[in-house]
């Protein structure tokens, strides 16, 4: 982990990327304070699978269309 107060972290902030890949975590201070912990994103982001999520939702009794019609009338 590495402490930066706020005028070194401006002075070098095209540095930033590099430390965070050296230190793992950023710490950015403001008058001994921490106000900012920057720490790597993980490399592989797992997106959901529409399908399978559709696939587990509970079908709708009644049609989209009804409860569309139903909601505009109400107002």
């Amino acid at each position: 982990m590495k402490e930066l107060n706020i005028r070194e972290m401006r002075a070098n902030i095209g540095r930033l990327d590099e430390w965070v890949a050296e230190e793992g975590e950023l710490v950015i201070t403001r008058r001994g304070w921490a106000i900012v912990r920057i720490v790597p994103m993980s490399a592989h982001r797992q997106f959901p699978d529409h399908a399978d999520l559709r696939q587990r939702m509970a079908r709708l009794q009644t049609p989209s269309a009804e409860l569309i019609r139903a909601e505009r009338d109400e107002r």
